[in-house]
């Protein structure tokens, strides 16, 4: 689930991390009462500071994602339709920033995407 997480990243670690899990969490790929891994389990896999995961949860937690259950672990709350549909519009706001500044660092127009994205929308329509 945290294939993505890139140091070279302008966005922090922690945010990244949280990122993912809202994501997730939108997408359905976690559910109400899953368990995430430890602060300690996944710092180890990221190779990331302990602070850094934990940065990651307390910013979950205070968006109502995630619940910490001291001695048990953090849990994902239960996050109404609303809040899983803006999540996923946000994501995609995101996604389509990027990929205009990376269009943009080619010389390709804003137009031009536009027009290979509708192109790749049509294709997979029909597929």
């Amino acid at each position: 689930m945290f294939e993505t997480i890139d140091p070279r990243s302008p966005t922090p670690l922690w945010g990244q991390i949280a990122a993912r899990v809202r994501v997730a969490v939108a997408a359905g790929e976690l559910r109400p009462g899953e368990i995430l891994p430890s602060v300690r389990e996944l710092a180890k896999r990221l190779r990331v500071n302990p602070a850094t995961v934990a940065q990651a949860y307390k910013e979950l937690a205070r968006e109502g994602f995630v619940e910490t259950r001291h001695g048990a672990g953090t849990y994902i709350k239960e996050v109404g339709q609303a809040r899983r549909a803006l999540e996923r519009r946000l994501r995609a706001s995101d996604l389509v920033r990027r990929m205009l500044e990376d269009g943009a660092r080619l010389g390709i127009s804003g137009r031009e995407l536009a027009d290979a994205f509708q192109e790749e929308v049509g294709s997979k329509v029909h597929d």
